[in-house]
């Protein structure tokens, strides 16, 4: 029988490619995002499979709560969520930082991942089944310079994953942390605000990660027994790894 899989963030990098595979295996996809154009493109590349749009921003608490309660009874028995949705915004260090994009990257990783967990854990505990894929980052793990909020708040995704999963003990319903390195897709569009020179730089000379990769990873976790559950996956392009501590000398 197919799942109903809820992904947010669905118009681009991870969530897109985890709306494609998952659809073309015969799930049914509740695809979210905040692009209605981007939506539409998904939906239509998507025509043979099942796909039902839902345009709202996650960090719009109120959007949030009712497109869940409200949603097509064909797609209310939730099986997995995919919480996808995310973004960086700039690379200043924290005394220059923009104080907004503070505030947008708490709003989106933190909050937006909050409301939609909230809004659907609901309907999995009451069928005790389900599976939680919450997208971190190694930048949870690991400081970089210009990181700062950014990282925070996947740390934040990394701990609320783990005690989510804690208080969940009994339901069936399995939680994982995917934490991915350096990745090529719109996320340095975002982080440096469209200057898409700079971007592209950030990716020259190696071969980064894509979001193939990752759904891949996520497609083959929710299609384990259902008796295992991995908490955390940390995975980084071959080319990347630690650079090890830093000391500023005199």
């Amino acid at each position: 029988m197919s799942r109903v899989v809820f992904i947010t963030g669905a118009t681009s990098g991870f969530g897109k490619e985890c709306a494609r595979m998952f659809a073309k295996n015969g799930d049914r996809v509740v695809a979210v995002g905040r692009r209605v154009e981007k939506l539409k493109e998904l939906k239509d590349e998507l025509k043979e499979y099942d796909v039902f749009s839902l345009p709202f921003d996650v960090s719009d608490k109120e959007a949030v709560l009712e497109n869940v309660a409200f949603l097509p009874a064909k797609y209310k028995n939730i099986d997995i969520l995919i919480n996808s949705a995310g973004l960086a915004l700039g690379l200043e260090l924290s005394p220059e930082a923009h104080i907004e994009d503070w505030e947008r990257m708490i709003d989106v990783n933190i909050k937006g991942l909050l409301y939609v967990t909230k809004a659907i854990l609901p309907i999995m505990v009451e069928r005790k089944s389900g599976y939680i894929f919450n997208l971190g980052s190694i930048a949870g793990s690991w400081p970089y310079q210009g990181g700062n909020v950014y990282g925070a708040t996947k740390a934040f995704v990394e701990q609320f994953s783990y005690n989510l999963r804690t208080d969940l003990r009994g339901t069936n319903i399995r939680v994982s942390n995917i934490e991915p390195g350096a990745a090529k897709t719109e996320f340095s569009d975002v982080r440096f605000k469209g200057e898409l020179e700079k971007a592209k730089k950030v990716y020259d000379g190696y071969e980064p990660l894509v979001a193939t990769d990752i759904a891949n990873l996520i497609f083959t976790l929710a299609n384990l027994p259902e008796h295992v559950n991995v908490n955390s996956l940390e995975v980084m392009p071959t080319a990347q790894t630690w650079a090890g501590l830093h000391v500023e000398k005199k």
